[in-house]
């Protein structure tokens, strides 16, 4: 069965509960990190055809985002104020351990009717965990550590009684009530590396990928299926990949927009970040991790998301949002400029349109089969 017919895409927006916005730039943003503004962007995304929110961690900045709320706790609160959202919470092992968070979520899901997930960050920034005193692991040893974690709070929550006996974590007849509710949380995780793949491709629920090209899209999802085969999964990775949409009336419009953050970006800035990041790109073996290949113009982006090209009008978008479900993806992950407005302009003018397409692709399948 082709990809279309089996399931509509779904759309997530990054939270943004660190400041500056989703853009290193100098450019007006009426988006506000604040929890005021980001429980009524909560409520607009649902109700715009928003099924997920992606809350960022991070301790500590160098580049422009100078304050930035804890994601698990504002996971919750946004939770709290929506009714059919799902909220993935970003964790970081290494802060984090498996029990923490594991009772944490637990707890956040009977709170909120099942609707938390979380996203297992592995780590870009030195400097952050050099800040709070964390160790600071080569990185494949990053993912190994995650994959630990990752196996770990899926034990403790679907396991009567857990034991583990790891490199990184330990459990000795541990059992954790109550369990989540509404079915086990999601695990989603990032990274385009060699590691990062082949953990998705063993014990991940979801993969989440910097902005792309369809074709660089198509190769990583190839990949992925041919590791998943491989090791025996069980189950199929979803593919979620980051974009930065600016839609508007016209293409002339939106490219103005999109010229304007980045005459308006910030090189210092974009320069720290780029020197931040290369920990996790170039620091893979294979030296093919996010942000290896990324350019100046795409770091003013902290996700690559201006290579996945959601920039033009409603149609133009969506027809280049088909070209990566063609490619693969599951969902997309947006950020916009100006958040409350453009999540609102977006449900209301481009969904409507992928889902027509949608209709049309699986009609024409069907007539091909």
């Amino acid at each position: 069965m082709s990809q279309s017919k089996k399931e509509p895409l779904k759309f997530a927006y990054w939270v943004p509960n660190v400041s500056g916005g989703l853009v290193i730039s100098s450019v007006e943003q009426r988006t506000d990190w604040g929890i005021d503004y980001n429980r009524k962007l909560a409520q607009i995304a649902e109700r715009s055809g928003f099924e997920f929110a992606l809350s960022q961690i991070r301790f500590t900045a160098g580049y422009g985002a100078d304050n930035q709320h804890e994601s698990v706790t504002f996971s919750h609160a946004l939770l709290a104020a929506t009714e059919k959202l799902r909220v993935i919470a970003a964790v970081l092992p290494g802060p984090w351990n498996p029990a923490l968070l594991a009772k944490q979520i637990a707890t956040i899901s009977h709170l909120t009717n099942g609707r938390v997930d979380v996203n297992i960050v592995s780590g870009w920034f030195r400097g952050e965990f050099a800040a709070i005193g964390e160790p600071w692991l080569d990185h494949d040893e990053r993912y190994r550590r995650s994959e630990e974690f990752i196996r770990a709070i899926r034990g403790i929550w679907t396991e009567d009684v857990y034991n583990l006996r790891g490199d990184f974590y330990r459990f000795t007849d541990y059992s954790m009530k109550p369990k989540p509710i509404g079915g086990v949380p999601q695990v989603f995780q990032g990274g385009s590396s060699r590691a990062a793949r082949d953990m998705a491709a063993r014990v991940s629920d979801w993969y989440f990928t910097n902005g792309n090209t369809p074709e660089g899209l198509k190769a990583q999802v190839d990949d992925i299926r041919a590791k998943e085969k491989a090791f025996g999964k069980a189950w199929r990775t979803k593919i979620g990949m980051n974009a930065f949409g600016i839609v508007r009336s016209s293409e002339k419009e939106a490219q103005e927009v999109l010229q304007e953050i980045l005459d308006k970006a910030i090189p210092e800035a974009v320069k720290g970040f780029h020197h931040e990041v290369q920990n996790a790109g170039n620091s893979s073996p294979e030296r093919e991790g996010n942000w290896a290949k990324s350019t100046f113009q795409d770091l003013v982006q902290y996700n690559d998301g201006f290579r996945s090209n959601l920039i033009g009008t409603p149609e133009q978008v969506a027809e280049r949002i088909i070209g990566h479900k063609r490619a693969g993806a599951d969902l997309i992950l947006l950020g916009f400029l100006h958040f409350q407005e453009e999540v609102e302009y977006f449900g209301k003018h481009v969904l409507p349109i992928v889902r027509e397409l949608e209709a049309i692709e699986d009609q024409r399948l069907e007539a091909a089969e």
